[in-house]
């Protein structure tokens, strides 16, 4: 059996032909059906993201190292022209298409390098291909050892610890000068893209209370519902503010929705209770003087952008260490996979031995039945049994004499003496 693992992703489609090549999960059932009826293909799962789409199978091995057409199928099943699929993409087998794996659930090959969302992505492909029969015990197997290293590459290489996203850094900051976000209110001004990522880290972190304050109640409103927080516009700022811990910004405004007279008057209310603040706005959503103001912690984008340079170098070296996990992860399997080579030859001498003990056991309990004495028939057995074992052996091994043949004389000592009667005083 030869693993493939077939696919396009960020860096070889653009994004109008990867978003033709999404499966909704609706169509997994049945594109996994259909994969299976595919020539030589045994076991198959299907990931399907915004960054990429990727099958994994196991197939027979045929003479065209390129079996099954996967190209093909995709090309098929979405309707799409099928040399312009096939100029993006890439083709995977065996050790390789296991790297491949492991660097893709590690977060090697994301768009954010590190990045942890990928490996759940993979666990659900693995657990949709499960569920609708795709998977046997090969293929399961192949992705344990997947999630084996990539659990590996992040608890040991830290590849994950350093944030390298705007919204995830101003979380990150936040909890440098928090000990526990669970005890402290956050004040996010704006409801774009970039706060919506904010709000989201920040319920996850499990902040005590969250508000939206935006121009227009209706989308502050729609957010806040999506975190479990409250809305509110940005007249209310100046009351809002004497009660919050942890200020983001992040609006379309040209001119700063937030001065140091209003910041000045809520620390006054607060008893000078220190606020974190982030203005990840450009132009600047908070007056740079507040951050002259004591007890007030205020970080720009600029602030952000140095730390998440030097996260990312961090990661780039965290991402070697990761594959050298990865080099000594296939380096095992590939001894496991040559020592498989091994078993039908041992099953077939396993057979051959448990045959010959059976003819011998049936002339032995016959004599016991017919009254012989059961040492010296215990004895015959004995004999008998070795000498058949031993016969091809013997005759293997003086042929291999007469020959000439000292290396394959060589192995077979190696093979039937046990160190201690191999007669090597070292």
């Amino acid at each position: 059996m030869k693993l493939f693992a077939t696919g396009v992703n960020h860096t070889t489609a653009e994004l109008g032909l990867r978003e033709r090549l999404t499966f909704p999960e609706a169509q997994i059932p049945a594109a996994l059906d259909d994969l299976r009826r595919l020539p030589g293909v045994r076991e198959v799962a299907l990931l399907s993201t915004c960054n990429r789409t990727e099958i994994y199978c196991l197939a027979e091995e045929s003479g065209d190292a390129t079996s099954p057409d996967l190209a093909h199928w995709l090309s098929r099943w979405h309707g799409l022209d099928e040399k312009r699929l096939r100029d993006v993409l890439y083709l995977h087998q065996d050790d390789q298409a296991l790297r491949h794996m492991m660097r893709v659930a590690g977060g090697l090959d994301s768009l954010v390098l590190g990045e942890p969302q990928i490996l759940g992505q993979m666990r659900d492909a693995y657990a949709r291909a499960h569920e609708n029969g795709a998977l046997n015990a090969s293929l399961a197997r192949t992705f344990q050892q997947v999630f084996s290293v990539a659990k590996r590459i992040r608890t040991d290489t830290g590849i994950g610890a350093h944030p390298v996203s705007v919204a995830y850094a101003a979380v990150s900051f936040a909890r440098h000068i928090f000990a526990d976000l669970r005890t402290s209110r956050a004040l996010l001004i704006g409801a774009g893209e970039m706060i919506e990522l904010v709000a989201r880290h920040l319920r996850d972190q499990q902040v005590a209370e969250i508000t939206i304050a935006n121009r227009t109640l209706q989308r502050a409103g729609e957010l806040a519902r999506e975190v479990g927080g409250r809305a509110v516009t940005l007249e209310e700022l100046p009351v809002v503010l004497e009660k919050t811990d942890i200020v983001i910004s992040c609006t379309a405004s040209p001119v700063p929705v937030m001065g140091k007279g209003m910041v000045e008057r809520a620390l006054k209310k607060r008893r000078h209770k220190p606020i974190f603040m982030v203005d990840i706005a450009v132009p600047r959503d908070i007056e740079p003087e507040v951050g002259t103001l004591q007890d007030i912690y205020l970080y720009t984008v600029d602030d952000l952008h140095e730390a998440i340079e030097e996260n990312v170098r961090q990661r780039q070296d965290a991402a070697r260490d990761a594959e050298q996990i990865i080099d000594q992860a296939i380096a095992r399997y590939a001894r496991e996979q040559r020592e498989l080579t091994a078993v039908d030859t041992l099953r077939g001498y396993r057979q051959q031995v448990i045959s010959l003990g059976e003819e011998e056991l049936i002339k032995a309990l016959s004599q016991l039945e017919a009254g012989g004495d059961p040492a010296d028939v215990m004895r015959r057995f004995q004999h008998a049994l070795l000498n058949k074992v031993m016969h091809q052996p013997s005759v293997q091994l003086r042929r291999f004499a007469a020959e000439n043949r000292t290396e394959s004389l060589a192995i077979a000592r190696e093979l039937l003496l046990r160190d201690d009667m191999s007669g090597d005083d070292r």
